[in-house]
């Protein structure tokens, strides 16, 4: 048959191609890189070398998704937040456009609603399945490319290296989350959580002296009434 003589696509057929053309939506992919050691020489150096401890977030359209960890079972780790927004004590390093998703709506929904059921808060470990973990699946699923290795390299070094990383860094941290399919409420990531260790080591080691100065200051361990109303060590 000639060319001259193929039949014309009909304009419901052409109108209908045009249709799913328009719901198909250009969604840019952005990795947002915080560096979360404090701002100085060894955070400077570490950064030059690729080796800083980072924190990053996918950012697409208005929205920052990122992932943490918290013990609440059934309840994803996921969750946004404008974009920019720096994580405690955490400073923005820096924004890379890592490529773009020509996707209906509906599908990159189902996208996030998948990652945020693969990422669960209680599955978060600093070494194998953290922020960046996640970042490197959502941008893979978005784009067909994972997240450039080196944000990870401080994971890797610690997979290699264990006994460098202190335990109660790996484990989810432990606090409460707010209820939904994706969090939107305040989040501990992985710098806040060794902060709040730090924290909590701090604590306890003031009440353990505290509890020897008044065992020193008492040893016979008579009562407040005993000593005639005396007051002992303030306990923090």
């Amino acid at each position: 048959m000639s060319s001259s003589t193929r039949p014309k696509p009909s304009r419901k057929a052409s109108g209908q191609q045009h249709r799913s053309t328009l719901s198909l939506q250009r969604a840019e992919v952005t990795i947002h890189v915080y560096d979360l050691l404090p701002p100085g020489k060894v955070s400077t150096v570490l950064w030059a070398i690729g080796s800083s401890l980072l924190h990053t977030g996918v950012v697409i359209g208005d929205k920052e998704y990122a992932y943490g960890g918290h013990d609440r079972r059934d309840l994803t780790g996921v969750y946004w937040t404008k974009p920019g927004q720096e994580p405690p004590g955490g400073t923005f390093r820096q924004a890379i456009l890592h490529g773009f998703s020509f996707r209906p709506a509906e599908e990159l929904e189902s996208i996030i609603q998948e990652a945020s059921h693969e990422f669960q808060g209680t599955s978060y470990n600093l070494l194998t399945k953290n922020c960046n973990h996640f970042t490197s699946y959502l941008c893979e699923k978005l784009t067909g490319r994972p997240a450039p290795s080196y944000l990870n390299r401080a994971a890797s070094i610690g997979v290699a290296l264990p006994c460098v990383v202190p335990r109660e860094w790996i484990a989810p941290p432990d606090y409460d989350t707010a209820d939904g399919e994706l969090l939107d409420e305040d989040f501990e990531d992985e710098g806040a959580s060794m902060l709040r260790h730090d924290r909590e080591r701090e604590r306890h080691r003031t009440h353990e002296e505290s509890r020897g100065w008044e065992h020193a200051s008492n040893p016979t361990g008579s009562s407040r009434a005993d000593s005639g109303g005396a007051r002992g060590p303030i306990r923090f």
